[in-house]
């Protein structure tokens, strides 16, 4: 049977990010794609030139009528935008806390603009981090979430990744591609284990909406029903083939796409 994986975030026109990178990813790693949008977005490899929210109020009508008629087998929230989406799609999540669920606390696009505002914080904290099987932060968006100043070294990945899950979330997949070095090291952190994936940095500037692919492949992939450390294991994978194959797109003029279907072109 196919697993059904809904998205919930904001649309990128330009394909690279948000919900049209999140159902791509998900359709590549084998699963059936849906998509809830939070808000619509001006933007371009350039980057983001205007947001329009959608009210909470239809926000949790779309995810209603998801779950009154489909079978849903993971889920991946991504850019919320503001308090009062954060805390809808919360209240429309509550009834269906047995649904893995990965958030990817989307915060601040390639670009430098800001997508998540700051009265949001406190609500992504207190209603969204406890619904989550993984949340799946860079090194910036876990010490923002902290009000920490971000992590230098593997050991302050491990300390700030223990200390989201004590704010409730299961696990943290701390990305570490902030980092200097010539890997990329993420870890997936639990309350008391510590899964480390190394890989080679790819260079390249086609790089945008790589936490969207990222976080929507491994909804698909536990929506299959693997374990967590697998599903990490097939998504970072994924990801690397996706940055890897980035430069045979020829997709604007900035920090373009990944190359979400590397695996099916000749």
């Amino acid at each position: 049977m196919i697993a059904n994986v809904l998205s919930i975030a904001g649309s990128d026109p330009s394909g690279g990010a948000g919900i049209q990178a999140d159902l791509k990813s998900i359709s590549a790693n084998g699963a059936f794609g849906m998509a809830v949008i939070t808000a619509l977005t001006a933007q371009n490899t350039q980057g983001v030139h205007g947001v329009h929210l959608v009210p909470p109020d239809f926000v949790q009508a779309q995810i209603a009528a998801i779950f009154a008629d489909i079978r849903v087998d993971a889920v991946k929230i991504g850019m919320i935008a503001n308090a009062e989406i954060a805390q809808a799609v919360a209240d429309a999540l509550q009834d269906h806390a047995d649904v893995p669920m990965v958030l990817d606390p989307v915060m601040i696009a390639k670009g430098g603009a800001p997508l998540l505002q700051d009265d949001a914080i406190d609500t992504l904290r207190s209603a969204l981090l406890p619904l989550a099987q993984v949340i799946t932060p860079n090194l910036p968006e876990a010490a923002h979430l902290l009000g920490s100043s971000p992590a230098s070294t593997r050991d302050e990945m491990i300390t700030q990744g223990r200390a989201l899950c004590d704010m409730g979330v299961q696990a943290v997949l701390m990305k570490g591609g902030h980092l200097d070095g010539a890997d990329s090291p993420d870890a997936l952190i639990t309350a008391d284990e510590t899964h480390w994936f190394d890989a080679p940095r790819t260079p390249t500037k086609n790089t945008h909406g790589t936490g969207c692919t990222l976080s929507s492949a491994l909804a698909a992939q536990i929506g299959k029903g693997l374990a967590l450390p697998q599903a990490v294991e097939a998504a970072k994978t994924y990801v690397a083939g996706a940055i890897a194959g980035a430069d045979q797109l020829s997709v604007g003029t900035g920090h373009g796409p990944t190359h979400h279907f590397h695996n099916f072109y000749a």
